[in-house]
């Protein structure tokens, strides 16, 4: 039998700090025991008297003996299947009289192959979620949840919870070789249980959540908790296989961005906060009588502190438990896609916040972020920058991506602060930044992460969109990586949402003097796939609502605002507001108070909303209006020239170039009765939109009769048409 002597650094175990306590816990063969092999099973029980190990096959139990007072327990027995495959059990006198019977946590082998190692250190182990973090699996018929977490630099690693009392001296993780991964399978553990690392580092030791735990506690709690992710049975397959086969740049979409906390508030609640499965059904309510196609969520991954709307991520693999578990979340984007939503979900691998129990400093070192905080620290924010050029940094963002497109079928993820990235002294003044290798002020390895996050994306998973929020000029941000690209799906037109509204916030009589920064955006439209976004971020911070942004008077104001709406629908390139834009609130958005719904009681603002939900439709059922968004071939002027009346007038192409509408919008509070404007092709037109109806709370200055082309030469063409132009209004004519 083996000694004590020989255990080796045994008050590392007893202190709960070992580098790898299974060279001396669980079985072990014992040298010269002939050709009956014997094994030396030992046990750390700290603060037990007694145990004793059970053998299932013949239902005995043998006394082991304490050979360290501090609960180290041996005892010798056979080398058979049931020892080898760790079946057997420990018995231990819980001191109370009461017996209580567990497996032995070091008699079950590793849950990673060499491939899995030599992947992770190489930075490709695409699907890494399947190995690291808490899973529940069955090893020789015992159940029970394996934990993986990479901290290279730690002393010693611990999984601690309500199930082991907090005590680190109980489940000391195992070190896998030179991998930095510590890994335990704790059997009887199930989903729901609770869990941290203890993380020793080099002069304390610190409590950590797990990088890759897939639910966590409701915060301010900060505890991970074990999940199966295998329990929702999926009912999208035919949106799943038709997303694969389409193109989705040629579909119409209309995106309605939503922070779940907020848009409806649960008054019964002191938190006020719906459950996913009952904002599945009202969203998806609302969303089709608005005729939205898409949904786009502020984040939902796990954030500690509930004032920074999700952008201060914590548990990147967990999806919030404001609103319910990850079955349930599952759910909500099932329900969407039975009913035509697609889903998207803001994605924040910009930067992570320095709450102690998430990544910061997570082994003791600057393992997720760069150590030098003239690149690790953003100073805007207050956050960290992950190190891209660290291949398991990079391995932990990108699989985190494919992930969220496995186990929840996201349609989209739109990448947050992308900028922020992409430019080494982005936010940084003088000599507070550090060049690249060759003197200058890009990120490559920023560069480079975002190329392979969108090869994979899209390789691996067809059909999904990857969406830029990005605001300066950087040249092919929605360009294939092989075409010198970053490889996105689409970029958000910051340039078009800033010109516009600045446009627009200016009285009616100054506008002729700025039609510029309404012409300019067809300059640069189709060099990028662009949405046009009124975001959350355009409602906050002071700015005011949108409607409390319109000039004039009251009725000015809502005219503006339908006009905005109208010309930016008609506008080249996918769309996006925020909630409480389509019903005109006039309070800006504070996520406390929720949305104002009551001024549904009035008139204006039940036109507005009705204005979004037929520009949604109209988007849907008219081709020209969203096949050829990125492309030169779907747009014509007609003249973007009268600036002396703040109008403009142009044609939006379809596929087949016949199918067209023409689009005329004036921006001065002066309606027209006798407006001419020059036609593509001769013919009969009629209205298939006007924003002054008098269904949205306009002036009703429309044209009910369809009307014929003159053979009049006007705008440089042969042909034009002559019909009623309203005040502060966009119409849409459509050849019949």
């Amino acid at each position: 039998m083996h000694t004590i002597g020989s255990l080796g650094k045994i008050t590392d175990i007893i202190d709960g700090c070992s580098g790898n306590p299974s060279r001396f816990l669980g079985p072990h063969p014992v040298e010269g025991s002939g050709s009956n092999p014997s094994a030396a099973v030992r046990a750390y029980l700290p603060g037990k008297e007694q145990a004793w190990l059970f053998h299932p096959g013949h239902g005995q139990s043998t006394p082991m003996k304490m050979i360290h007072p501090a609960g180290l327990f041996e005892v010798m027995c056979p080398m058979d299947g049931v020892t080898e495959k760790g079946q057997y059990q420990l018995r231990v006198d819980s001191g109370s009289g009461q017996m209580k019977t567990l497996h032995d946590p070091y008699a079950f082998p590793s849950f990673f192959t060499g491939f899995d190692l030599h992947l992770l250190g190489e930075g490709k182990h695409w699907n890494s979620y399947d190995k690291m973090g808490a899973h529940i699996r069955t090893v020789n018929g015992v159940t029970g949840v394996n934990f993986a977490v990479w901290a290279p630099n730690a002393k010693a690693v611990s999984v601690v919870g309500d199930f082991n009392d907090w005590d680190s001296r109980s489940h000391q993780m195992n070190r896998i070789g030179s991998s930095g991964i510590w890994e335990l399978f704790i059997p009887g553990m199930a989903a729901g249980e609770k869990y941290k690392y203890r993380v020793r580092q080099a002069d304390r030791a610190v409590d950590k959540c797990d990088p890759y735990g897939f639910a966590a506690e409701v915060p301010p709690k900060t505890a991970s908790v074990v999940a199966d992710l295998s329990v929702h049975k999926w009912n999208d397959q035919a949106w799943m296989e038709q997303r694969a086969s389409e193109d989705q740049l040629a579909k119409p979409m209309s995106v309605y961005e939503v922070h779940l906390g907020s848009w409806q508030r649960n008054l019964e609640e002191s938190h006020g906060w719906f459950n996913y499965r009952y904002l599945a059904h009202e969203l998806v309510k609302y969303c089709q009588e608005q005729n939205h196609t898409h949904i786009e969520l502020m984040p939902v991954s796990e954030h500690p502190f509930t004032g920074s709307w999700g952008y201060q991520t914590v548990g990147y693999f967990a999806i919030t438990s404001r609103y319910g578990s990850p079955e349930d979340f599952m759910y909500f984007v099932d329900y969407c896609h039975q009913h035509g939503l697609a889903v998207i979900l803001d994605w924040v691998p910009a930067h992570f916040p320095k709450d102690d129990h998430g990544l910061r400093q997570f082994d003791g070192t600057a393992l997720y972020e760069h150590d030098d905080p003239r690149r690790g620290e953003h100073p805007d924010w207050g956050t960290l920058i992950f190190n891209y050029g660290r291949n398991e940094v990079r391995n932990f963002l990108v699989s985190n991506a494919l992930f969220l497109f496995d186990k929840y079928h996201i349609d989209g993820l739109r990448v947050d602060a992308v900028a922020s990235m992409l430019y080494l002294d982005y936010s940084r003044e003088g000599d507070n930044w550090l060049p690249n290798e060759f003197g200058g002020r890009e990120n490559l390895e920023a560069i480079s992460f975002l190329k392979e996050f969108n090869e994979q994306s899209h390789l691996q998973h067809p059909g999904v969109l990857t969406i830029a929020e990005e605001s300066t000029a950087w040249g092919g941000v929605s360009r294939p990586t092989f075409d010198g690209g970053l490889g996105f799906s689409m970029k958000w037109n910051m340039g078009w949402m800033n010109d516009t509204l600045r446009y627009m916030r200016k009285d009616p009589v100054y506008r002729q003097h700025h039609h510029g920064e309404l012409t300019f955006s067809l300059i640069y439209a189709f060099t990028e796939n662009f949405i046009l976004p009124l975001s959350h971020d355009e409602v906050v911070h002071g700015k005011g609502s949108l409607l409390d942004q319109m000039p004039g008077d009251m009725w000015q104001r809502f005219a503006n605002l339908r006009l905005l709406y109208s010309y930016m629908w008609t506008h080249p390139g996918k769309k996006l507001i925020f909630m409480g834009d389509e019903i005109a609130q006039w309070n800006e958005w504070n996520l406390e108070a929720g949305l104002q719904w009551d001024l549904l009681e009035w008139e204006s603002h039940q036109g507005m909303q009705k204005l979004i939900s037929d520009l949604n439709a109209m988007l849907v059922h008219e081709p020209a209006l969203h096949e050829v968004d990125f492309d030169g071939e779907g747009f014509e002027w007609i003249d973007c020239n009268d600036w002396q009346n703040s109008t403009i007038s142009y044609v939006r192409k379809g596929k087949n170039p016949e199918d067209f509408v023409v689009v005329v919008s004036n921006f001065t509070p002066n309606s027209r009765e006798d407006y001419r404007m020059g036609v593509p092709m001769p013919g009969t037109y009629k209205e298939v939109f006007n924003s002054d109806n008098a269904r949205y709370a306009g002036s009703d200055v429309i044209n009910t009769d369809e009307f014929h082309s003159d053979n009049i030469a006007w705008n440089g063409r042969e042909n034009s048409i002559q019909f009623r132009l309203p005040p502060l209004a966009t119409v849409v004519l459509k050849r019949v």
